[in-house]
């Protein structure tokens, strides 16, 4: 194949890959776009030599084969940390390697992404009120003027370690619910306010942790829910909506994520059962769609070259659309769930179509460099 895309990994326990079938996946759509995939992590790599032992599916013969070559023009970064091991690779990695060529990056935490947005007149109607966490007291200030405050990690993925306090009648007590670090659900418990910096303090929570406005999210059930919005880059170098899907939490969750047991229901159906009205859910959509555009056109602005985010949002009672998280790792399995295979199978190709209109373009570029150059030199008979 004439062109080739690196997909960047992590080795999780036992040299395991967190996202092999979508890795699979991947190589898959590659044969047919005649791109060749090659996965590696950075335990992968001969730093000497400046090579790769990566991994690539060949459909022939239906087996994972490895074959030791040079970077790849075109790196596809999904790793996910997980420990500090890992973290300690990584970082490595990028220290060593920074001249290589990235279609997807880590782009802030998420109190640093807050900040960002907030520059943006179109995007801020849609921010929940956010701020980093300072201390008990400062917490107990913000849950006067919101009944509901989630705790978050500003580096936190999949709803590790988020908290939810809701304020009970007369504000001397809270119930506190959440997940832990490692997603285990932490069961909804009364804690009173004289008790909640201790409370707070055996969980952990520090300076790294953001206080955000709580929007109301539960269904009738008293399950909650969001959506998750997929906006890519596509063949023609264009930001593109690709799909949007509902996410429920299984009960007792304060988080809808998939990975945490939550299920998947199409935008449309979801919104329906809420509202009513297709006019009503028309708009909604409108707005979250405009929203979904302006995030990645002003993010655009802010960092380099990045094919995709995860947006998750919100829809109130009253139908306004919030702004929760901008996902730079974002998983696309939502719309498998539900059935949207053609969706589906977009979003896994094109980080591909993306990288390879970036390289048609580079290697237009280098002829167009090259004619310039050969035209520009005087041949010495001409003298």
């Amino acid at each position: 194949m004439s062109y080739q895309v690196g997909v960047l990994a992590l080795y999780l326990a036992g040299r395991r890959l967190e996202e092999l079938a979508f890795f699979r996946k991947l190589c898959v759509s590659g044969q047919k776009l005649g791109v060749e995939v090659l996965v590696f992590t950075p335990d992968d790599v001969d730093e000497s030599k400046r090579q790769i032992h990566a991994i690539t599916y060949n459909t022939a013969s239906d087996k994972w084969t490895r074959k030791k070559v040079g970077f790849p023009p075109i790196i596809y970064d999904r790793c996910r940390y997980h420990g500090a091991d890992n973290y300690r690779k990584i970082s490595h990695f990028r220290r060593t390697f920074t001249k290589l060529n990235y279609v997807s990056r880590p782009l802030a935490n998420k109190w640093r992404m807050h900040q960002i947005l907030s520059e943006s007149e179109k995007i801020v109607p849609h921010l929940p009120s956010t701020t980093r966490y300072k201390d008990s007291k400062e917490l107990l200030k913000i849950c006067k003027r919101y009944s509901t405050v989630y705790l978050k990690p500003q580096g936190g993925t999949g709803g590790r370690g988020i908290l939810r306090l809701q304020r009970l009648q007369g504000g001397e007590a809270f119930l506190l619910q959440g997940r832990d670090p490692s997603r285990q659900i932490i069961p909804a418990h009364r804690v009173e306010a004289t008790q909640l910096a201790t409370r707070l303090s055996s969980l952990k929570l520090n300076d790294r942790y953001i206080v955000q406005q709580g929007i109301q999210l539960e269904l009738k059930d008293g399950r909650v829910h969001d959506f998750r919005m997929l906006v890519q880059k596509d063949g023609t170098g264009q930001w593109q909506i690709t799909g949007c899907a509902g996410r429920i939490g299984p009960r007792k969750s304060v988080t809808s994520n998939l990975h945490g047991g939550g299920t998947a229901s199409p935008m449309d159906s979801l919104l329906k059962s809420r509202f009513g009205s297709s006019e009503k859910v028309a708009e909604i959509k409108e707005t979250a769609y405009a929203l979904g555009l302006n995030v990645v056109e002003h993010l655009d602005t802010k960092f380099d070259t990045f094919c995709e985010v995860g947006i998750d949002l919100a829809v109130d009672p009253k139908g306004h659309v919030w702004l929760l998280e901008v996902n730079p790792k974002p998983s696309r399995e939502v719309f498998y769930r539900i059935g949207e295979k053609e969706t589906y199978r977009k979003a896994i190709r094109r980080p591909l179509e993306f990288s390879l209109w970036l390289l048609k373009q580079r290697k237009q570029a280098d002829k167009g460099a090259a004619a310039a150059a050969t035209a520009s030199v005087r041949p010495t008979f001409l003298k």
